[in-house]
């Protein structure tokens, strides 16, 4: 399987999370690496995940997967 990189532009860590949002609504949900083919999609990294901020007045939404 092909590593995955950070979306952002200049960042070429892999990518552990995968951020969605959603215009209408005001949000954005961050999670485990998604399937990969969501056009709304954004692959992060632990760097980018963790600084992650949207605009004043949105949620943002956090799944934390559970480890044993």
């Amino acid at each position: 399987m092909r590593e995955r990189l950070c979306s952002k532009v200049g960042c070429a860590r892999e990518a552990v999370t995968t951020m969605t949002y959603d215009y209408a609504d005001q949000m954005a949900a961050v999670g485990p690496l998604g399937a990969g083919d969501d056009p709304h999609a954004h692959d992060l990294c632990a760097f980018h995940t963790e600084r992650l901020s949207v605009p004043q007045g949105w949620v943002v939404f956090r799944h934390e997967t559970l480890r044993a």
